[in-house]
């Protein structure tokens, strides 16, 4: 069995109307959502699949690069293919490994997670992932919400005022009760210009929020700053978590070792893939910290960390992020349709767990139907207006950057 074709395809789900979401240092626009479809198809005819990182660089790297590599290859060589695609600095290949071996995993009859390690268990544990940018009563609700759908836990992202936002996690504890785990994802403190909140002000607010017991508080401060980190974990109870920006392996290994966090978050199809992954896992384990995964796109992504995260126990892999995009009977966030329609068939998510299929390779079948539904509108997916500097600045599907590009304003 030889690769006979490599193909990424970028599609998007353009807004209705661009959304416009006041902070308290600007507004954010979202314009559409991207994702990545990559389908690498054997001389038999077998496929793989996999989700990409859903950006314009990374489907240059692929089509040019990674494709040229692959083809003609046994896919069932995935371990030297690694090695040597290692030696090419081949970084956009990661993610195109999880196709190859789910290609391998349905030649073989068996589930990805077997070429992976091996499963530890069954399911994982999700929380439903959401909230942008609105009045606390609104987030309040939302978590209710979310809480009725099944998760055990909601994260939503705060930005509105250091009274406002310790007022917004007040009224959601107050609305979802004691049993119910909530995620702070403060990324938006260091986002706003002269307006982001200092060293100071995020040590007032994590001690505000202690009183409401959340389940971590997430990169609250610039995430290339461990000291800060170290600093503000060593004077609080609450729990810390940060990674999904970290450049390299280098900078993983550094954030678990400064001891700067409690939770160490990474996107797989951003940030090295399955075997940078792995080793992550092992310094987790080794320095009793828990790991989560940042999955913040559609159903096959979940599916594809599910898969790997099951290869591990709880107690070191705990959490699986879920996006929760608004559809029928669903009044959350913003739609997204093609996160769920690029699988055949739903997730199943059990008691707060995500169960996962027992079928080859991925275990769900892939619905390439959306390729050509969603056609790719290049650009980026989102934009922060700051007020002060008055700036425009892009974000685009690649997790591991802060920014794109910084434009002038009135974008």
């Amino acid at each position: 069995m030889k690769i006979s074709r490599v193909e990424s395809f970028l599609m998007s789900y353009p807004m209705p109307e661009p959304i416009r979401l006041p902070f308290w240092g600007g507004e954010r626009r979202i314009l559409k959502r991207d994702a990545m479809l990559l389908r690498v198809t054997a001389d038999t005819g077998l496929r793989g699949y996999a989700p990409g990182p859903a950006h314009e660089r990374a489907d240059r790297e692929i089509r040019q690069v990674v494709s040229a590599f692959l083809t003609g290859k046994d896919p069932r060589q995935w371990q030297t293919l690694r090695v040597l695609a290692d030696q090419e600095g081949m970084t956009t290949y990661r993610a195109v490994e999880i196709a190859v071996l789910d290609l391998v995993a349905r030649y073989e009859g068996c589930p990805l997670s077997d070429l992976l390690g091996g499963r530890k268990r069954d399911r994982m544990k999700v929380y439903g992932s959401a909230g942008m940018y609105m009045e606390p009563e609104a987030y309040a609700e939302e978590a209710r919400v979310v809480a009725d759908m099944g998760f055990p836990a909601y994260k939503m992202r705060p930005g509105m005022g250091p009274e406002q936002d310790l007022r917004t996690v007040a009224l959601m504890r107050e609305a979802v009760g004691p049993d119910v785990g909530l995620m702070i994802d403060a990324h938006t403190w260091w986002r706003m210009g002269n307006r982001s909140y200092d060293v100071e002000t995020v040590a007032r607010l994590v001690e505000g929020v202690k009183d409401y017991d959340p389940v971590w508080l997430e990169e609250p401060l610039p995430p290339d700053d461990h000291a800060a980190y170290h600093n503000l974990r060593a004077r609080s109870d609450v729990k810390l978590a940060s990674g999904e920006h970290e450049p390299d392996e280098a900078g993983f290994r550094h954030l678990i070792e400064s001891d700067a966090v409690d939770y160490v978050q990474m996107d797989i199809l951003c940030q090295g893939g399955v075997p940078t992954a792995q080793r992550v896992f092992q310094n987790v384990e080794k320095e009793g910290l828990r790991f989560a995964f940042h999955s913040w796109g559609t159903a096959l992504e979940v599916l594809a960390a599910a898969q790997l995260g099951v290869c591990w126990s709880e107690d070191v892999v705990e959490w699986l992020e879920y996006p929760c995009y608004a559809e029928e009977g669903c009044p959350v966030m913003y739609p997204f349709p093609l996160a769920n329609e690029i699988l055949s068939d739903l997730l199943k998510i059990e008691n707060g767990y995500l169960v996962l299929p027992e079928g080859p390779g991925l275990g769900i079948e892939v619905n390439e139907a959306v390729v050509q539904k969603y056609p790719f509108v290049p650009g980026p997916w989102s934009l922060f207006r700051l007020d002060s500097p008055a700036e425009t600045v892009a974000v685009t599907g690649d997790h591991s950057v802060k920014w794109v590009q910084e434009e002038t304003s009135g974008d």
